[in-house]
């Protein structure tokens, strides 16, 4: 089914642009122009600024979170290594010198050595919540986003759905060019707010998974150092 001749509209200025099927094509920039009618505007710019901060925050947090999923090759033999020698604060300092969350939770752990075993998980325990938060932050406007985008654009459809009814009734003729705007305003509207929707809730299911790889490594590296400290010493 096609929707060209939504299109028939001669645009302003110009000389109309027909193609051989014998309808006229019209410009997407006029297209977007008609699609502000009544306060079409307002939800198409909210939709763009949504679009554009999605787009940022997914952008910097997949970088964020892939560059906390990189492991130090042979960083827990290392620890491990200090640690039975005694050299405590060199294992700290390879802590620090790391940008890993693993790292950041072995460096509270390994100040509270020589603590009660109860101190020592529970710093790994609280380290760890404040880690995954610090991957999470943000991420929830991409839920958020998911939800609203899709609403934003259904408040388009039913403003260019208001914005035909008032053409109509203020027309003398039945005539597209005249409902034309409206149309723009509720098809337009409801395509950027799905595209919102889409990308923000795909964006945020991806960010999770791997947000999820993250803090199994965490648990995995938590698990084998409180082993580790099981380990009786020979």
């Amino acid at each position: 089914m096609s929707f060209n001749f939504l299109l028939q509209v001669t645009p302003q200025g110009g000389e109309e642009m027909v193609n051989p099927t014998g309808v006229k094509e019209v410009p997407i920039w006029d297209i977007l122009q008609d699609s502000n009618a009544g306060i079409g505007w307002l939800v198409n710019l909210l939709l763009v600024l949504m679009f554009g901060y999605v787009i940022f925050i997914f952008v910097e947090r997949y970088l964020a979170i892939r560059r906390a999923s990189k492991a130090e090759a042979d960083f827990m033999v290392k620890i491990k290594e200090y640690l039975k020698e005694g050299k405590v604060e060199q294992a700290k300092d390879l802590c620090a010198r790391s940008t890993s969350p693993s790292a950041r939770i072995l460096e509270k752990a390994i100040e509270r050595l020589g603590k009660p075993m109860e101190t020592i998980t529970a710093a790994i325990e609280n380290t760890g919540k404040l880690e995954v938060l610090r991957l999470e932050q943000r991420i929830s406007f991409l839920a958020t986003a998911s939800g609203a985008g899709p609403m934003l654009g259904f408040l388009g459809t039913v403003i260019g759905m208001v914005v035909v009814f008032i053409d109509l009734e203020n027309s003398a003729t039945l005539e597209l060019k005249v409902i034309a705007p409206g149309i723009m305003t509720a098809m337009i509207t409801t395509v950027a707010g799905l595209i919102v929707g889409i990308i923000s809730f795909m964006g945020h299911n991806h960010l999770q998974s791997m947000i999820g790889t993250v803090v199994y490594q965490m648990e995995n590296t938590a698990l084998e150092f409180t082993d580790f400290l099981h380990t009786p010493s020979k």
